[in-house]
C-alpha cells in the first residue's frame, strides 16, 4: 500500500487544496484511496463527535467512507493542550491514532495522511507532524508559499526536524504564486531547492478565487445574525470596503462582488450602496452583501428596501472596527458545497504538480 503524508511550514500554505487535488486524481488510477488527518485543529460536530472539518470535506467531496472518527482521531478541542500537560499520555495518543490509521488503510491502495501546521506541531502533547509522519512510516511532502527566499529558508528548517524524526522528504511544492512572476519565481525556486537536495514537485500559481469568502463564511465563522438574504448567502465576496465615509465618496469603492461593512445607523451609505446596480441588469447587484455594525438597525424604510434587495445583510452587535478585524482575520477554507474551488483545486493539482514523481518516490 503507498502513503503519503502532506506537512506544509505554516498554517493555510495549501494542505488541504493539496490533499484534495491529490486524491481526485489519483482516484483515477487507484481504486480504493483513503484520507486521514491524525491530528486537526478545525473541527465541526458531526453526531456529537469532534471531526476534523477536512475530513468531512473530503469524505462528502471525494466519496470516501472510512468513517469519519477514524479519518479525524484527535481533536484539538479547548483545554486539550493544557490537559496533556497536566497528566502527559503520549501512548494514548499514538494508540489512537495507529489504530484508526489501520482500519482507514485496510484494504486501500493508497492513503494520503494530511498535517497540521508546520512540522513541530503538536510537539507541546509529544505528537508534532514529523512525529506523526514517522508512527506511520510515510514518506513527507512538504508545501511552502509564495516567494523564493522565504519558502526556501522554510522548507529547510521543516526538512530538518523530519530527518530528525527519520522521515524522508520526497519534495516540495510551492503554491500560490502570483501570476506576473510565475516563471521566475518557478525557476529560481526550483534551482535553489535542487542545490539544497530537493526536488520540486510542482509550483502552483496564485488563484485569488480560492482565497475568497462567501457571506455564508463569514455568517457561519463570525456568528453574526443574518436579517436578509437567506438565498444569497452564498455569494462570493472579491473585495470588502468599510463604510464610514460620505456616501458619494463610498460609492467610488463599491466594485462587482463587494461586502460592505457599515455602522447601523449609516442610512446614507446604504441607501447609495443600494443604488449600485448594474446598468445592463438591474437584478445583478454589485453588492455581494453587507453587515450593520454597532448593535444598530437602520430606520423602519431603510430596513424595508434592505427585505427587498436580494442582498444577503448580516447584523452584528460588535462596533465596526472589530467586525472589520474579525473578517479580515478569517480563515478561508474549502466547504463541501463550494463546487467551483473544488474542481479548481482538483485542476490546480492536476496541471501543475508532478504525479508521476509522487508515485515513484512512494
Amino acid at each position: 500500500m503507498k502513503k503519503i503524508f502532506i506537512a506544509a511550514t505554516k498554517q493555510n500554505d495549501g494542505k488541504t487544496t493539496v490533499s484534495l487535488g491529490l486524491i481526485c486524481n489519483f482516484q483515477k488510477k487507484f481504486k480504493r484511496v483513503a484520507f486521514i488527518k491524525p491530528i486537526g485543529q478545525r473541527y465541526l460536530e458531526e453526531d456529537g463527535l469532534k471531526i476534523d472539518e477536512d475530513s468531512v470535506l473530503i469524505e462528502k467531496v471525494c466519496g470516501i467512507h472510512s468513517g469519519l472518527k477514524d479519518m479525524s482521531p484527535i481533536a484539538v478541542e479547548k483545554g486539550f493542550t493544557e490537559k496533556y500537560i497536566s497528566r502527559p499520555d503520549k501512548k494514548s495518543i499514538s494508540n489512537r491514532i495507529r489504530q484508526s490509521y489501520r482500519r482507514v488503510a485496510r484494504r486501500q491502495q493508497l492513503v494520503i495522511i494530511e498535517g497540521t501546521g508546520h512540522a513541530g506541531v503538536g510537539s507541546v502533547f509529544d505528537h508534532s507532524n514529523a512525529y506523526v509522519a514517522r508512527l506511520l512510516g510515510a514518506k513527507a511532502i512538504i508545501i511552502s508559499s509564495g516567494g523564493v527566499g522565504r519558502p526556501i529558508d522554510e522548507i529547510m528548517l521543516n526538512k530538518a526536524l523530519f530527518e530528525k524524526e527519520g522521515v524522508k522528504v520526497l519534495g516540495v511544492i510551492v503554491n500560490k504564486i502570483l501570476p506576473d512572476k510565475f516563471d521566475r519565481i518557478s525557476r529560481m525556486v526550483r534551482k535553489g531547492l535542487e542545490r539544497k537536495g530537493l526536488k520540486v514537485l510542482g509550483v502552483i500559481p496564485y488563484n485569488p478565487m480560492m482565497a475568497r469568502p462567501t457571506v455564508g463564511q463569514i455568517l457561519d465563522e463570525a456568528g453574526y445574525e443574518l436579517l436578509f438574504g437567506q438565498d444569497y448567502i452564498e455569494n462570493p465576496i472579491s473585495r470588502i470596503i468599510v463604510g464610514a465615509m460620505k456616501p458619494e465618496d463610498a460609492v467610488r469603492y463599491i466594485t462587482d462582488g463587494c461586502f460592505l461593512i457599515t455602522p447601523g445607523d449609516r442610512e446614507d451609505v446604504i441607501v447609495a450602496a443600494l443604488g449600485c446596480f448594474k446598468d445592463a441588469d438591474k437584478q445583478k447587484l454589485k453588492i455581494s452583501g453587507l453587515v450593520l455594525t454597532g448593535d444598530i438597525t437602520p430606520f423602519p424604510s431603510v430596513m424595508n428596501l434592505l427585505s427587498k434587495s436580494s442582498i444577503p445583510v448580516l447584523w452584528a452587535k460588535e462596533d465596526t472596527y472589530t467586525v472589520t478585524a474579525a473578517i479580515h482575520d478569517l480563515t478561508v477554507k474549502i466547504r463541501p458545497r463550494d463546487e467551483v474551488k473544488v474542481s479548481t483545486a482538483i485542476k490546480l493539482i492536476k496541471d501543475h504538480v508532478d504525479l508521476k514523481s509522487i508515485l515513484k518516490g512512494i
